[in-house]
């Protein structure tokens, strides 16, 4: 494990967006209609980054809102422990924490959110913004208002001061209910983002199946500084604003425990190779090194001290 305490880059990336109680099966189920048991994690997309890069040893801080419950202080104390700061996590009066339940299996997991405080995210102070080189969010914390608005208002105030904006395009209708994203998803592109998007995100935001060949033509005209297609275990398309669309296998695995997380764990890896200046082909070979870790794990990276990666 690296040593989280260690800033492997002396630069800061600050992330944005949902802190969450994942409920998550014990074991691979199809769906959320098969009886299981469940347990209870610190869970949402931008938390999990976070952590990871945390675990990567690049130097992290979330800017988030929970409620004021027992949930909330379950998830501060959960982020204290392994290392991350609470000082940008809102509590916020009669909300309550959200929650999702995730069916885990080896394909797309199924999961119902029950949502209330994570979309309650207030203004990033100008000052956080300007000491991170890198500012990320997800599409899941940009789809409710009032966190969609000061999300974009800082993103848009980090690339006015010449800072990197990530986007996880992590797009699900049942998160946006009637907002079919596409307002957001042209705002973000202005701001020439690194974006991530799965094969099974792309299917979801233009509403049809894609083979992998119509995913890239789709996405090849958007204006990004780099775009990640992941597609699981058929690993990842890749391209850069001035390189043309590249590709790598997903590293072998030894035994599948689980693809929950695999996509963040994938875009941590990238992101700590990003930072420390590495070209586009170390980034994406780091973020499948991460994912292959944490598809083997049948818990978070950052919770175990048994495996070992590089910087």
């Amino acid at each position: 494990m690296m040593d989280s305490e260690n800033n492997i880059s002396g630069k800061k990336i600050l992330v944005v967006g949902e802190l969450l109680v994942d409920i998550i099966s014990d074991e691979n189920i199809e769906s959320l209609a098969v009886a299981s048991q469940f347990s209870t994690i610190q869970g949402g997309s931008s938390a999990n980054l976070c952590a990871n890069l945390k675990w990567l040893g690049v130097d992290a801080d979330l800017v988030s809102t929970v409620g004021e419950d027992n949930l909330g202080i379950f998830l501060i104390n959960e982020l204290k422990a392994i290392g991350l700061s609470d000082r940008y996590i809102h509590q916020a009066p009669h909300r309550q924490t959200s929650v999702v339940l995730v069916a885990k299996n080896n394909h797309s997991p199924d999961f119902i959110p029950y949502r209330n405080a994570d979309f309650a995210i207030r203004r990033v102070d100008d000052e956080l913004i300007q000491a991170a080189e890198i500012v990320h969010t997800t599409a899941f914390a940009l789809s409710r208002e009032p966190a969609r608005s000061n999300i974009m208002t800082a993103l848009t105030k980090a690339h006015q001061m010449g800072k990197s904006i990530s986007v996880d395009w992590n797009f699900a209708p049942s998160i946006w209910q009637d907002d079919d994203g596409k307002d957001v998803f042209k705002k973000i592109l202005q701001l020439t983002p690194l974006l991530k998007i799965s094969v099974d995100d792309l299917e979801r935001y233009v509403g049809k199946s894609l083979s992998v060949e119509e995913s890239v033509e789709w996405l090849d005209h958007l204006n990004t500084s780099a775009i990640c297609l992941t597609c699981g275990k058929h690993g990842v398309w890749y391209k850069t604003n001035k390189l043309s669309w590249r590709y790598k296998n997903a590293i072998p695995v030894e035994t599948i425990r689980g693809v929950t997380g695999a996509g963040d764990a994938f875009w941590s890896g990238f992101l700590s190779a990003f930072i420390l200046e590495m070209s586009i082909d170390d980034c994406v070979n780091k973020g499948l090194e991460v994912a292959r870790l944490k598809v083997e794990k049948p818990f978070p990276l950052y919770k175990k001290e048994n495996h070992t990666i590089s910087p």
